[in-house]
């Protein structure tokens, strides 16, 4: 079948055109040792303690598929009681009970997980709108208090994005281009409701499941909620001009599966990729909204008269790549979103979505004329917001009253987002935009260091290109042991005062050196919230070329003073 589309008349020069749309060829191709440990130590006077896990089972579809083998729960000490069941939405659960639980009770998943991704063209006719959908299938078009599909904002704007969409994957990628582009990822949401991510414009991965499943339901097409597990392991796309090395935070992840009556259901995440996931997901857990998906990890408990202190809890998960292939291609379209967006070639009838222009670059100004400005208005500017010191290994997942006024915790899909920085091969850049002239006074970085030994510091260059480039100026040296200890990740400000460096408008580069043995982490948001996609770099050490890009931002910070 060849490939139909009717296509945007654009009326401006395509120089001032960008998109961040890529087709993906290739596929993945692992085998995954996963275990995970959960510590349970009972507070005083817990009469009952209810632990609820879904048990993870094959999944098959058009671009990803997951064969779950070895599968085994061992508790200790032995539950009162263990029963499986099956729930509305086709769950395996598993729970287990203890009486009177005095000392701590642990939990060991481990399992074998054989994960592919293939991607290659995919054929579709489904028409849009849907007609003729059986009572399962149209089951997951209801309304949830997360997935507001009847509000009335949300629905008028599914209407809008979609009112020219003959086919569904025309409806769909409207919706999901919107979704990426309007969304800013941030890991603590005031709400992870559709209709608060549709106002504010914010949500981590459970907003982003639940407006692109609010958006759709609202048209007609039907979503599922996923719950599953992501896992750390970092891999590559090999571009025209270099390789975009993408990687996720490991621990709890929600994203979504678009049923096509030609395809069954399809995984998509919100958050980045059309029509597939990749094969660092384990896939658990199936619903209306991640209200429903909440079985897998819920601790539940009753009290004695007394104290009602929560239990202790500690999760951790570690997956071995036994085996891992990939090769992946991207292929930049001119078309799409300016936030990231990864697809496999799509047969069907679409229309190419309208590239965004890109912002003006800022007015040059003659240096005589910069250094002789009045620089007295205080300046701040940067990706700036990230969960300081939070300590992501403590409890940290909210009480709420469940059935029979029993006590609960769910999951919690809090995680940390950041990269190793200080690895003797590699050195990391992050660049930032300014629109205004600036005296520099400092840089900070969202940092957490693990022990006391050596000194970092920051270099300032100029941009070469849409990458680093001829060197400007290097901060003050900070020597770790001269440092507190922090619990999480703070700000660390390296110091430029002495350099007396005025920064014309334009593109600039933080990179982050170090000598000696430091063990250091820079915080990073998914998404490039403030700066464009390429705007994130790294080389080895030594090497002169910057060619490798990454799918996320570092948090990081300028100040200084500006002027009127």
């Amino acid at each position: 079948m060849r490939r139909m589309m009717s296509i945007f008349f654009l009326f401006f020069s395509y120089a001032n055109l960008f998109s961040e749309n890529y087709q993906i060829s290739g596929g993945q191709s692992s085998q995954i040792n996963y275990r995970m440990v959960q510590k349970i130590q009972p507070s005083s006077n817990i009469n009952k303690l209810l632990l609820s896990y879904v048990i993870p089972v094959d999944y098959y579809s058009p671009t990803y598929n997951q064969s779950i083998a070895s599968l085994s729960f061992d508790f200790s000490p032995k539950p009162a009681t263990r029963t499986e069941k099956i729930d509305l939405r086709g769950n395996k659960v598993i729970e287990v009970l203890w009486e009177a639980p005095i000392f701590p009770v642990t939990t060991i998943i481990n399992l074998t997980a054989k994960n592919k991704v293939k991607l290659e063209s995919i054929n579709s006719s489904a028409p849009f709108p849907l007609v003729n959908l059986t009572e399962d299938v149209s089951s997951y078009l209801i309304a949830t208090e997360q997935v507001n599909c009847d509000d009335e904002e949300i629905r008028k704007k599914a209407l809008e994005l979609t009112g020219s969409a003959e086919a569904e994957f025309d409806a769909v990628q409207k919706i999901l281009t919107w979704v990426v582009d309007h969304l800013n990822y941030v890991l603590i949401p005031e709400s992870y409701s559709a209709a608060y991510s549709f106002k504010s414009g914010k949500g981590n991965c459970q907003n982003y499941s639940h407006l692109a499943a609010a958006l759709m339901r609202a048209v007609g097409i039907p979503v599922r909620i996923v719950n599953g597990i992501a896992l750390e392991k970092p891999y590559d796309i090999k571009m025209v001009n270099g390789t975009l090395t993408t990687r996720m935070a490991q621990g709890r992840h929600s994203w979504v599966e678009i049923y096509f009556p030609d395809l069954g259901w399809v995984p998509f995440d919100p958050a980045g990729t059309e029509l597939f996931v990749s094969n660092r997901f384990i896939r658990v857990e199936v619903g209306l909204d991640n209200e429903e998906t909440c079985q897998d990890g819920l601790i539940s408990w009753s009290y004695t008269k007394g104290t009602t202190d929560k239990p202790q809890f500690e999760e951790n998960i570690n997956a071995e790549f036994i085996a891992d292939q990939v090769d992946l291609l991207g292929q930049r379209m001119n078309y799409g979103p300016r936030e990231l967006l990864l697809c496999p070639e799509i047969e069907t009838r679409f229309t190419k979505i309208a590239l965004a222009p890109v912002p003006p670059p800022p007015v040059k100004l003659p240096e005589k004329d910069i250094k002789s400005l009045d620089y007295k208005i205080p300046f701040l500017f940067g990706n700036l917001e990230f969960p300081e010191n939070e300590d992501f290994l403590s409890t940290r997942v909210p009480v709420q009253t469940g059935e029979e006024n029993r006590m609960e915790m769910r999951k919690n899909f809090l995680v940390e987002t950041a990269e190793y920085v200080t690895t003797q091969g590699q050195q990391y850049a992050q660049t930032f935009l300014l629109e205004k002239p600036v005296k520099l006074t400092k840089i900070g970085l969202a940092l957490h260091w693990f022990n006391n030994e050596g000194q970092i510091w920051v270099e300032l260059l100029k941009d070469d290109n849409g990458k680093p480039g001829e060197y400007l100026a290097t901060s003050e040296l900070i020597t770790l042991e001269q440092m507190e200890r922090r619990r999480g990740y703070s700000w660390v400000d390296f110091d430029f005062n002495g350099s007396e460096l005025i920064l014309a408008p334009g593109h600039y580069w933080v990179a982050l050196g170090f000598t000696g043995g430091p063990i250091v982490n820079w915080f990073f948001t998914y998404g490039h919230p403030v700066g464009p996609q390429d705007g994130t770099r790294y080389k080895a050490m030594f090497n002169e070329t910057w060619s490798r890009s990454l799918s996320f931002e570092f948090n990081y910070r300028v100040e200084g003073f500006t002027t009127e």
